[in-house]
C-alpha cells in the first residue's frame, strides 16, 4: 500500500475490537486524518503512549481501502505532560475537542489550524501563562480562520463605533440599535482585553482587571457555544 509521511496533534482516540483504536489527528499538510493503529492496546505496542490526545508526532500512514488509514509508524516530536496538571489538561481538550468539530472534513489542508493548536498546546505546556487566556485566545482565533471572526472595534451589524453591548449570534460587538435580546453590556475595558485575546497579545492580555476577564471569558463561550452549534462537551471540566 502507498504511504506518507506527516506531523500532527492528535485530537482523539477510540477503541476499535480487542486491541486496535481509530485515532484522529490534525495533521500538518493532509489535514484531519483518521487512522487505525493496529494492535496499540496491547503492552507490546509499539506505538506506545505516542498516540494518545494532545501528542506532536511524527507519523508514517499507509493508504487505507475505505476512510480510514493505517498508522504504520510514530515517532514523537514532543512528549506531553499535561495529563499531570488538571487544569491545564481540561484545557487541553477544550482546544482538541473544538479543533475537531470545526474542521468537519478530512483530508483538507488546514495549516492555520494547526499551527495555532500546536502553539496553545506548546503553551500549555510551558506553563508561563494562565490556562484561562491560552483557551480564551485559541476559541476566538480558531473560529477566526474558520470564518467566524468576532468583532470588536465596531458594530459587527452596521460599522458604527459606538458600540455598548456583545452579542454572539450578531457577531460580537454591537451598537444600541444593533442590539439583539439577551446581548451583555460591553465597555472599554471590555473591547480591550478582547482585541488582545484575538491579536494574541499575552502583555496587554495580563493587565486585565480579574472582573474583566471573568466577564470575557463568558463572552468568549457565549460566541463559541453559538458559532459550534451546540456547547463544548470539554468546557464543563475546565477549571478557571
Amino acid at each position: 500500500m502507498p504511504t506518507y509521511r506527516d506531523e500532527a496533534v492528535v485530537l482523539r482516540t477510540h477503541q476499535l475490537g480487542e486491541a486496535d483504536r481509530i485515532i484522529t489527528l490534525l495533521t500538518r499538510t493532509h489535514g484531519k486524518v483518521r487512522a487505525v493503529a493496529k494492535g496499540v492496546r496491547r503492552t507490546s505496542s509499539k506505538f506506545g503512549g505516542r498516540l494518545e490526545p494532545f501528542q506532536h508526532v511524527d507519523i508514517q500512514f499507509a493508504e487505507g481501502r475505505g476512510s480510514l488509514e493505517v498508522v504504520t509508524q510514530v515517532e514523537a516530536l514532543h512528549s506531553s505532560r499535561l495529563a499531570a496538571d488538571y487544569s491545564r489538561f481540561t484545557a487541553a481538550q477544550v482546544l482538541v475537542e473544538t479543533t475537531d468539530r470545526l474542521i468537519a472534513e478530512e483530508g483538507t489542508p488546514s495549516l492555520q489550524q494547526y499551527r495555532l493548536l500546536l502553539g496553545a498546546i506548546l503553551a500549555l505546556e510551558r506553563g508561563d501563562l494562565p490556562a484561562p487566556l491560552i483557551v480564551d485566545s485559541f476559541l476566538l482565533r480558531a473560529l477566526a480562520i474558520a470564518g467566524y471572526a468576532v468583532a470588536t472595534a465596531s458594530c459587527a451589524e452596521c460599522g458604527n463605533e459606538e458600540v455598548r453591548w456583545f452579542s454572539p449570534q450578531g457577531g460580537g460587538a454591537v451598537c444600541t440599535g444593533c442590539r439583539t435580546p439577551g446581548s451583555a453590556t460591553l465597555d472599554g475595558d471590555d473591547v480591550a482585553h478582547l482585541g488582545a485575546l484575538l491579536a494574541g497579545d499575552w502583555a496587554a492580555a495580563l493587565t486585565a482587571q480579574r472582573n474583566v476577564a471573568t466577564r470575557v471569558d463568558g463572552m468568549v463561550v457565549a460566541y463559541s457555544t453559538w458559532h459550534l452549534d451546540r456547547a463544548l462537551r470539554s468546557l464543563p471540566y475546565f477549571e478557571r
